[in-house]
């Protein structure tokens, strides 16, 4: 049987973007892998305990010396279940990141979504959940 493993993203500051992910969208560093000669570092974090459980990760790499990526227009966006997404924006922009659409219902719909942005600039679709 196959599964969705994780989805990869470069990052110009690994512990910045790491700690934006832990600290404010409550997910786990799971592991790391510092790779001196291929000059990169790579951070897998979660909600889970790893693959193991079935839950998708996000790879942050980190390539030595680069401290910022065109992202151009083909990339959309990361989504994240989340009990409250209202809180959820609060605890964002309260720890300094950038809340892009606030809390409210989806278009034509009623689902509540939200969308914050990444310290490299990575649209996040916060669903409540």
């Amino acid at each position: 049987m196959s599964k969705f493993l994780h989805t990869m993203i470069r990052v110009g500051n690994l512990d910045r973007s790491v700690q934006f992910y832990t600290s404010l969208l409550g997910m786990k560093e799971l592991r790391r892998r510092d790779v001196p000669d291929g000059k990169y570092t790579l951070a897998f974090l979660g909600y889970g305990e790893g693959n193991a459980e079935g839950q998708a990760e996000i790879e942050l790499t980190y390539n030595y010396g680069v401290d910022k990526y065109e992202q151009g227009n083909a990339f959309g966006h990361l989504a994240l279940g989340v009990p409250d997404v209202a809180a959820a924006c609060e605890k964002v922009r309260t720890g300094g990141g950038k809340v892009t659409r606030e809390a409210g219902p989806v278009k034509f719909g009623t689902t509540i979504i939200a969308f914050v942005e990444d310290p490299d600039g990575y649209k996040i679709e916060l669903i409540q959940r």
